[in-house]
């Protein structure tokens, strides 16, 4: 996790470091500084390493001894820091929470690698991904698989759902600034809102992840009003397995929105409750492929396993700020009350009589 970058004699002083007590002090992308891993991972402690500087006037490069004092707290997370040269203050602040969120990390320099076969089908996919028209032909093939299914009329109305849900997602990820590439649909297994950057704290992880049910449930409600004012029965249709489809969404199984949640709550608390936790929420998935015949969510599920090892592998090493103890209580709030909405809809139109509302109340009773 990248914690400072300033100025420090005209060129970029980096430091970068984890929860499990280890820094890395980078001056002009070269490590002028170790701190190891230790229980001590934070406090106020000072990082003390020479430069070699010349100036103009000079024939040889003199060390000139430089100090960072850092005062380190992670939950909540602050830090404040004081550059010095020689007892003299160079630079001097503080960073929180919001600093982390809204920085974009140092992309390290581009290794220049020979041609292959592999790294031209990278290229092409990169460029394929990049042209809009994929977008159309995913689009098409999404309306095409549903209406083969279903039904045009609900294979559109299946679409305008997940478009709405990942439009969620894509309006978090500019809320924290990130650059996004749009969403695109593919048959069969619902959308996906992709973006340019990647996170930098768990929080992030929780609202770009609830933002897409979120905005699913508001959709649900929209419908439910129109249901109550014009009495249409497709109004009310649309509400309730729109709730169906962001309920299952929020399922706590990886990689499923409401396992990105969990996790990012888990591990906030420690490794050994993420790992437990995910492995539980894996459980969930297990039993609920089986006896429900959902091969389409085995699959995903292997998918989440691996997203699981990746995380214990590199829980040392994470670059992701995690939840302090009010972030975790709220994000769980959130989540808890988004659940009990989308149910209570399902619920409530269930009750209306009719036989195909109450089809999805149905599906979660079974």
């Amino acid at each position: 996790m990248e914690l400072l970058r300033v100025d420090c004699l005209g060129k970029e002083l980096r430091l970068e470091g984890s929860m499990a007590g280890w820094q890395q002090l980078f001056w002009d992308n070269a490590v002028v500084a170790v701190k190891e891993a230790s229980s001590d991972n934070q406090g106020s402690y000072t990082h003390e390493f020479e430069l070699l500087m010349q100036t103009a006037q000079q024939t040889e490069a003199t060390p000139v001894k430089i100090s960072l004092k850092i005062d380190l707290n992670w939950q909540p997370f602050s830090l404040k820091y004081q550059l010095l040269h020689e007892q003299k203050v160079l630079t001097e602040g503080s960073r929180n929470s919001k600093d982390i969120e809204q920085q974009v990390p140092v992309k390290p320099a581009e290794v220049q690698r020979k041609v292959s076969f592999i790294g031209l089908a990278s290229l092409g996919f990169k460029l394929l991904k990049s042209v809009k028209v994929i977008k159309v032909v995913l689009a098409g093939a999404s309306i095409a698989a549903y209406s083969w299914l279903f039904s045009f009329q609900f294979a559109l109305a299946l679409i305008a759902c997940l478009v709405f849900h990942e439009y969620g997602h894509i309006k978090a990820m500019k809320h924290f600034g990130m650059k996004t590439k749009g969403i695109y649909l593919i048959p069969f297994m619902g959308g996906l809102a992709m973006s340019d950057d990647k996170i930098n704290t768990r929080w992030q992880d929780v609202v770009i992840s609830i933002m897409g049910p979120c905005f699913g449930l508001l959709m649900s409600i929209v419908a439910l009003i129109a249901y109550w004012i014009t009495g249409e029965t497709f109004f009310a249709g649309l509400a309730a397995f729109n709730a169906l489809l962001n309920l299952f969404n929020l399922l706590p199984i990886l990689p499923l929105d409401g396992g990105h949640i969990l996790k990012s709550i888990s591990f906030s608390m420690n490794s050994t409750m993420g790992l437990v936790a995910c492995i539980a929420g894996a459980g969930i998935g297990v039993y609920l492929s089986y006896s429900l015949g959902l091969a389409l969510l085995g699959f995903m599920l292997l998918i989440g396993s691996l997203e699981i090892v990746f995380e214990w592998k590199t829980r040392h090493q994470s670059h992701l700020l995690p939840l302090d103890r009010y972030g975790q209580l709220f994000a769980t709030a959130w989540y808890f009350l988004t659940v009990g909405a989308l149910i209570a809809i399902i619920w409530a139109l269930a009750g209306t009589g009719d036989e195909i509302l109450g089809l999805p109340l149905k599906i979660l009773q079974s």
